[in-house]
């Protein structure tokens, strides 16, 4: 709160969309404000909102992670079908793609989440800053 004067965190939306430039770099996500109805999770018209954005981390909850992703970048799949990364490192089999948390490792702690986030960034971090001059590397992405 002491950097958005205000507390930050949304509750009860739906992103929907990813939008990104022409090298595939993320610029923003689309959202709209959702409700649960007897249906299920129902979007709220007239609540759409795009949210400028320079990476975007995902939260999986307590099942093995939707393959939507994995499939498109094709990762590879450890033998509980999880993103294969190893603890420490965080590397998938792309190029540039990290994966940490449930993804990775399956339902777990909360404290284990917060340091795999941790080392992910970490891990982001030295991919990015260890770039040689002149050479292009793509940015990173952490799934």
């Amino acid at each position: 709160m002491a950097v958005f004067g205000q507390d930050p965190r949304t509750y009860s939306v739906l992103t929907h969309e990813f939008r990104g430039d022409e090298n595939g770099n993320v610029t923003s996500l689309v959202t709209n404000e959702v409700q649960v109805t007897p249906q299920g999770i129902q979007k709220i018209p007239g609540t759409e909102k795009v949210w400028p954005a320079d990476l975007v981390i995902l939260a999986m909850g307590f099942v093995s992670p939707e393959h939507t992703i994995a499939q498109q970048l094709k990762l590879d799949l450890d033998q509980r079908n999880n993103i294969h990364a190893d603890y420490g490192d965080f590397r998938t089999s792309a190029e540039g793609v990290f994966a940490a948390g449930d993804c990775r490792r399956g339902q777990s702690l909360v404290v284990w989440a917060i340091n795999e986030g941790r080392g992910v960034a970490e891990q982001c971090h030295k991919y990015l800053t260890h770039r040689t001059a002149g050479q292009e590397v793509a940015d990173a992405f952490v799934v």
